[in-house]
């Protein structure tokens, strides 16, 4: 799957298959498992992932079997398709592609098309209750985007994969609301004054119901998701459970599943704590409006020195993004081992002219090692600025 077929997360906008003609022929094959399963779905640039976990916590507390579909992955293939936190069996895997090989070789689909189609049709095979689906780039002609759901949800927009999805919120915003369906609700989990219009407009034309979920929810639950952004997160995971019919969720199971994401879903990644004394943290914040969140964060640690390991894809923009890194740090600059990885001497250049000092490291553990042996157990060590950097890490 990885070696024969363009895929996103190593490749960038190269592999990405700007239209839903395959995803439909394959569904079509499959004999179109997306339409024998309840779903929800969720886009957005920022807190997509966390909500889908969350959503699908709060869903297996209540007692249902749910699928959760996300991407990328961080250690292995099968974390994008699981059933209630468990990952697609390893055979299924192989027996799916053994069985449709001839098929996605002549197509030439892409590795995100495939992905989807062997979810969607695991998710039918296995006959759950529903499917939490994550979006995985844009919304309008991404992959996913041939459900009908029952509720779909938006949150946050930022800039992100603006050579795809265009060069100002309102464009991405668009893109983004592509998952609005006729007559389905959808709820946008922050209220942003600059696009709050398209997204009215989209739910016009569409006949939706349009919710913003922090003008209309009165959040009072906590969860163990660690980072103060996942506050915005839960009013959408509210807002949007409080639109789904036909399911009974009750407060307990509300508390309940925001309170054991992680037991429930497996989830890693979003400010995830990998030792103490010293405290390290890793994130895979990479975006502007991502890193702003967990830079204030981490700012609001206590801790004698920063030790920051940091690298990041060839496509940011870092005269935006490294401006929001703090001076005072020590910084390990590396490379995350992928095509897609941005060159360190860059990096280290860049991070140079505006005062961040650091060393260049030729891999992400040796970068990793040497803040461990550098810190002192009062320092703060995080690790992050791309999801594959914490990839490597985790």
């Amino acid at each position: 799957m990885f070696a024969q077929l363009p895929m996103y997360q190593e490749k960038g906008k190269s592999a990405f298959n700007a239209k839903l003609d395959n995803i439909q022929s394959f569904s079509s094959l499959l004999n179109h498992p997306e339409k024998k399963f309840k779903s929800i779905h969720v886009a957005g640039t920022n807190g997509k992932g966390s909500s889908s976990h969350m959503l699908a916590s709060i869903l297996q507390e209540a007692g249902y079997t749910v699928g959760l579909y996300t991407s990328p992955h961080l250690k292995d293939f099968r974390e994008r398709i699981r059933i209630n936190g468990k990952p697609i069996e390893k055979q299924f895997v192989i027996d799916f592609i053994e069985n449709y090989r001839p098929y996605l070789e002549k197509q030439r689909l892409s590795f995100f098309e495939m992905t989807v189609g062997m979810a969607f049709d695991y998710f039918a095979y296995k006959k759950i209750d529903i499917a939490i689906v994550e979006v995985g780039l844009g919304g309008r002609l991404d992959s996913t985007n041939i459900i009908e759901p029952e509720v779909s949800l938006i949150t946050n927009i930022g800039f992100d994969h603006m050579d795809i999805l265009g060069d100002t919120l309102e464009k991405i915003a668009r893109e983004k609301g592509g998952i609005i369906k006729n007559n389905i609700p959808v709820v946008i989990s922050e209220y942003q004054e600059e696009i709050a219009d398209t997204f009215i407009a989209l739910a016009q034309q569409h006949n939706s119901k349009i919710i913003f979920a922090d003008k209309e929810i009165q959040n009072s639950f906590t969860t163990s998701l660690l980072g103060n952004y996942q506050f915005k997160n839960m009013n959408g995971v509210l807002a949007a459970l409080a639109e789904l019919s036909g399911f009974k969720i009750e407060q307990t199971h509300i508390k309940s599943g925001l309170l054991n994401v992680v037991e429930n879903t497996r989830l890693m990644g979003r400010w995830q704590v990998l030792g103490e004394s010293p405290k390290v943290v890793c994130d895979t914040a990479h975006n502007t409006e991502g890193l702003t969140y967990v830079v204030q964060q981490i700012l609001q640690q206590e801790y004698k020195v920063l030790h920051i390991v940091l690298g990041f894809v060839k496509e940011k923009n870092l005269d935006v993004i490294l401006p929001l890194f703090p001076v005072n740090a020590t910084y390990y600059f590396t490379r995350p081992n992928i095509p897609r990885g941005l060159d360190v001497e860059v990096l280290f250049e860049k991070a140079n002219k505006i005062g961040l000092k650091g060393k260049v490291f030729n891999s992400v553990h040796q970068a990793y090692d040497a803040a461990l042996n550098n810190a002192g157990k009062e320092d703060f060590i995080f690790i992050g600025g791309s999801t594959f950097v914490v990839a490597e890490v985790v």
